[in-house]
This record gives structure tokens, C-alpha cells and sequence, in this order.
């Protein structure tokens, strides 16, 4: 806002329901310190939007008009732990229970660059939500459970409107991450149609993404993926220049959507869920360099690399054809989780593609599947010192011979004992 005068009212306007998440002892223990001296701290953002939204809790902050050291303080003087994870910027992490609880001082932006803000402390919480990106996010809470919603954002949840807190184009410029931001929230909150205002500011400010860190980007298109239906968010991203930005030549909205099907209603079984790296390797084209030049923009870890380039450019793919001893081999080279992913990343592909399902395609898909739950994986039931145990000396004659015996035992489908493996291995 541009003066005290547009500010709206801070004034209590309904009351959320009872939380389990409020009554804990670590958070009233945290709540109780920092209200020691008359100061009334509240709940904010996250843990307020999704109780009203009625999902699950995960992270719980809260906001206070007294100065991080007071905070440290207040939480010593309760025998809480207060770890100065951002004092700087007004921050501190408390302890409590089995919860981490991040408490952060009023503020309001004294300069802002796209990127980062300098901040000043303030004692007025609406100067504090209008400097939120959404109006969603601009609610706090009391103890009391009294709700306080400046901006609308308990309407816009409910109509499932993502509406940024003024002019949308400002709040972009002063932090570019709040474009990506907007997308994710509307895959999670929002319905259609979205609004225009914001989409245009998106538009025109997508050649800025390149401004922001790999690992930035990573963390809100992981977190957008992971959306019961990123689709219609995803959508929206490329017919506004936003995907581009972040994957170029990289948009098979096709097959994310069988993806998306796939793992949230037509596959029933508690070993498939929403993957947000699966369904990111569904985006892609399956070239390798095009893959490890993505996993390096994006600053993937290197366990989030190999998965992706596993699933998206892989050697050989779990297929609904394939003679079942050709199923259990392929597994058992992949293991579980791999075989499952490729499963899930080729059906999804031959169903965007076909456009249609042939008589019998889903059952032989689904009998993929299910090996991989239910087969148990056979282990190899010689080891290097039953060759050494032959006279064979140490060295790289025993893996030859182990390999050859294995390579054998697949072929025959793992049915060979080890007394029978034994038995070729000395005749080798």
C-alpha cells in the first residue's frame, strides 16, 4: 500500500475452527512465552491458509511486533531453544515439542531488487500482510483463534481465486520468484479462470526468471508438481511464455496429463502417488544432454539427477508386450521403484499417444505393476568365495565366471538352485 491511509483495518473478522495443530503443548508453550509481556504474537500465512482450506498443516509460523533479540528472550526465559536462523531479517526458529517454529518480526520493505529485500521492523501487522505476495497468504490468527484477513484472502480461497496483494506487476518486481509462486498456488488453490491482471504481469516479466537461482526455480516447480493436478496450472505456464523460459523444447503436457491420471485415479494401490520428479521427467524429451543440461540449471541434488535421467532417457523400458520372463529380468535389473517409475513414464506415453486404449492394454499395464509389488526379487545365491573356494585365484577371473553364472541364472528365468549353479561352476 502506498500510505497509512489505504491501509485496510486490522479487525478480527470470523474465528477458525478448532486445530489440532493449536492445541499441542509445543505450540502453546511457544505462543505462551512469546505473550509474557503483553505483546500478542499470531499465527501467519501457511498454517492459516490450510486450515481454512481444511489440509493438513505442515509448517507453522508466527509473527510478533517485538524485535528478534526480545524474541530470544522471551523464549530463553520459557526454557524454550531459539536458534537466530535470520535475525538479520528479523527470524528466529524455536524449538518446542517435536516442531520447529519459525518466528519472524513485523516488517515492512525498505528496498527491494527483483531478488532480495532490505527490510525495517514495524509494530503494524497490516503494513506486514501488504507486503505478502497473495492475499491467501496475508492472514494471521490469535491464540483465540480469531482471524484477521485485510485483503480478502478467505473469500479468494474459498472461490479459489490467487490474487496477488495490490498491483501484481509491483510484487513481481520486487521478488521474481513470486511468478513462479503464483502458478504454484493456483495448481494447489486455484480454479479456473484465472485472474488476468496477474497473468499478464506474469507475461511480461517470464525473460526475468533467469535472474533467479537454479535452486529457487527447483523448489516451486517441484512443489507446483506436486499438485493433485498440475495441469491446469502447467497450461497456463505455456501459453504464457513461462514454461519456455524455465524447459525449453521441453513441454509434453500430453503425457503429464496421462501421468497425472495414471497416478491419481487410475492406478489404485498404495505404492503410486503424485512424484513431482516423475512427472518432471514426463515433461522432457528423453535426450540425455537436453536432461543433465535441465538437472544442472534446475541445481538438482545428485540423487534427484540420476533418478531423472534414469526415468527420462533410459536404456530399456518396462513394455506391456514383453513374455513374461523378459518382465521378471527387467526387473529384477532395475528394482522396484525404477521398474515402477518406467512402467508408470512408458504407459503414460503410449496412452497421450494413442489417444485411445485397445481392448486388454490397461489389464496387461496393470499386470506390470502388479510384479512389481508382488514378485519377490530372488537373490543371487552364489558370491565371490564360492569360485575362490574352487582354487581360482583373486582377481578379475572370479567376477568373469560369477557374471557368466549369472547371466545364465537369469536366463533360465532364476529358476536354478545354488546347488546347481555349483555344479556348472565346477564344470566351467
Amino acid at each position: 500500500m502506498e500510505s497509512l491511509e489505504d491501509l485496510p483495518k486490522d479487525e478480527p473478522v470470523g474465528e477458525l475452527p478448532p486445530q489440532d495443530w493449536m492445541e499441542e503443548a509445543g505450540t502453546q508453550a511457544v505462543m505462551a512465552a512469546l505473550s509474557a509481556d503483553g505483546v500478542e504474537p499470531r499465527f501467519v500465512g501457511g498454517c492459516v491458509r490450510d486450515s481454512l482450506a481444511h489440509r493438513p498443516v505442515g509448517d507453522i509460523d508466527i509473527a510478533t511486533p517485538d524485535p528478534p533479540e526480545t524474541v530470544m528472550n522471551l523464549l530463553g526465559r520459557a526454557g524454550l531453544r531459539a536458534i537466530p536462523t535470520g535475525i538479520d531479517h528479523g527470524t528466529v526458529t524455536a524449538l518446542s515439542g517435536s516442531r520447529a517454529f519459525e518466528i519472524t518480526t513485523l516488517r515492512r520493505d525498505v528496498e527491494t531488487d527483483g531478488r532480495r529485500a532490505k527490510v525495517a521492523f514495524t509494530d503494524n501487522w497490516v503494513i506486514d500482510a501488504s507486503r505478502r505476495d497473495f492475499t491467501i497468504n496475508a492472514l494471521s490468527c490469535r491464540r483465540d483463534r480469531m482471524i484477521y484477513d485485510p485483503f480478502g484472502g478467505m473469500a479468494d480461497l474459498a472461490e479459489g481465486r490467487i490474487d496477488f496483494v495490490g498491483d501484481p506487476k509491483r510484487r513481481i518486481d520486487e521478488d521474481v520468484l513470486r511468478l513462479l509462486r503464483f502458478f504454484r498456488f493456483f495448481a494447489h488453490f486455484g480454479r479456473p479462470p484465472a485472474d488476468i491482471a496477474a497473468l499478464n504481469a506474469c507475461r511480461a516479466s517470464a525473460h526475468r526468471l533467469k535472474e533467479l537461482s537454479g535452486g529457487r526455480i527447483a523448489a516451486e516447480l517441484l512443489k507446483l508438481l506436486s499438485a493433485a493436478d498440475p495441469l491446469p496450472a502447467l497450461v497456463l505456464m505455456q501459453g504464457n511464455g513461462v514454461l519456455a523460459e524455465l524447459l525449453p523444447d521441453a513441454a509434453d503436457l500430453g503425457r503429464v496429463r496421462a501421468l497425472v491420471f495414471l497416478e491419481s485415479r487410475g492406478v489404485r494401490r498404495d505404492t503410486i502417488s503424485a512424484d513431482p520428479l516423475r512427472r518432471l521427467a514426463a515433461l522432457l524429451k528423453p535426450d540425455p544432454t537436453h536432461i543433465s543440461e535441465v538437472a544442472q540449471r534446475l541445481r538438482l541434488s545428485n540423487a534427484q539427477s540420476d533418478r531423472l535421467a534414469e526415468m527420462a532417457a533410459p536404456d530399456e523400458l518396462p513394455d506391456r508386450l514383453m513374455d513374461p520372463p523378459s518382465q521378471r529380468r527387467l526387473l529384477y535389473r532395475l528394482g522396484r521403484e525404477r521398474f515402477r517409475d518406467l512402467t508408470l513414464l512408458n504407459w503414460a506415453y503410449h496412452r497421450a499417444g494413442e489417444g485411445y486404449v485397445q481392448a486388454g492394454e490397461n489389464g496387461r499395464w496393470m499386470a506390470l505393476l502388479d510384479l512389481a509389488d508382488d514378485w519377490t526379487i530372488p537373490d543371487f545365491p552364489l558370491r565371490g568365495e564360492d569360485v575362490l573356494a574352487l582354487g581360482v585365484s583373486p582377481g578379475p577371473e572370479v567376477g568373469h565366471r560369477l557374471n557368466a553364472l549369472k547371466a545364465w541364472w537369469e536366463a533360465e528365468d532364476f529358476r536354478p538352485t545354488r546347488e546347481e549353479l555349483l555344479s556348472r561352476l565346477t564344470q566351467a
